[in-house]
């Protein structure tokens, strides 16, 4: 369609590297029922339709669940639309809670998905192991009072490393055609009495795994368990054999590997611009 010779706005597709505090969303992905429900997608696409006047399409390179917080989470966003990604990072950062950020943003080919481009993520379990409770880290860590020895979770934590079934630390409601999965790192890091980081790394998560992992290596990290039960509990394939999930408030989606490498692709200039191309704003930022 085009209005005095002037082609209109076109579909166009942008990458977009998310932060959120997951602390009042209930999860990633929109839900349907009755209820109405704040979620990170939900809030994103209203505001830039809001911004647009377009209804928009966005897929997450993965769901993170209710509580879960992402530094750098990363969607593709297809949209009607004139603005440069430059633009779109600034309009959408002045409209979005306070709660949710757009970190980078990027004009993507037409066909580029964050969910199918997905490789791998980073996920991090932070845990505040110090006597007193401490109020800065009461919305991002798990405070556990009883000493935790990291020296027996990394020992045991090598028994995830790897490809294998992990079926006993999926969570409830999952509907998933194989439990196999690989992590590629486990890594606790910290000391006793202080800050200790689970650093997990991996190609694809079952839900809850993550957290049903940390669970499991905090009963084996209290001496409640010898290190050994961890191979004993991986081979049973039997959640019940597992730890507790630990709760949401301590895990965090660090990155997103999808192997972007930020291509430049001709787009239409704002009207305000100055006519010189829109540098990608994520060029130099961090990788998703």
């Amino acid at each position: 369609m085009t209005t005095g010779g002037r082609e209109g706005p076109q579909a166009r597709n942008f990458r977009l590297v998310l932060e959120y505090d997951g602390r009042d969303f209930e999860g990633w992905q929109i839900q349907s029922g009755n209820r109405p429900a704040r979620t990170v997608q939900g809030v994103l696409e209203a505001t830039v339709e809001s911004l647009t006047g377009h209804a928009a399409s966005i897929r997450g390179a993965g769901r993170t669940d209710a509580g879960v917080h992402a530094v750098a989470q990363v969607a593709s966003l297809r949209v009607v639309t004139d603005f440069s990604a430059a633009t779109l990072i600034r309009a959408l950062n002045a409209r979005l809670p306070r709660d949710l950020a757009v970190r980078a943003c990027a004009e993507a080919p037409l066909d580029w998905d964050a969910l199918r481009e997905a490789r791998g993520k980073h996920y991090r379990y932070q845990v505040w192991n110090g006597r007193e409770r401490s109020p800065l880290r009461e919305h991002r860590f798990l405070w556990l009072r009883a000493p935790l020895d990291p020296g027996r979770m990394a020992e045991a934590a090598g028994a995830f490393v790897g490809t294998h079934d992990f079926a006993a630390f999926q969570g409830a409601g999952s509907d998933v055609k194989t439990t196999v999965r690989t992590i590629d790192a486990l890594r606790i890091e910290g000391e006793q009495g202080g800050e200790i980081r689970f650093e997990v790394e991996g190609s694809g998560f079952l839900r809850h795994m993550v957290r049903n992992l940390v669970g499991t290596l905090i009963e084996i990290g209290r001496g409640r368990w010898a290190v050994d039960q961890a191979h004993e509990i991986l081979a049973s394939r039997d959640r019940g054999r597992a730890g507790p999930t630990a709760p949401a408030r301590g895990l965090v989606l660090v990155s997103v590997r999808d192997g972007w490498r930020g291509k430049r692709l001709p787009a239409p200039l704002d009207p305000g611009d100055s006519g010189s191309p829109a540098r990608l704003v994520d060029e130099t930022g961090p990788v998703g």
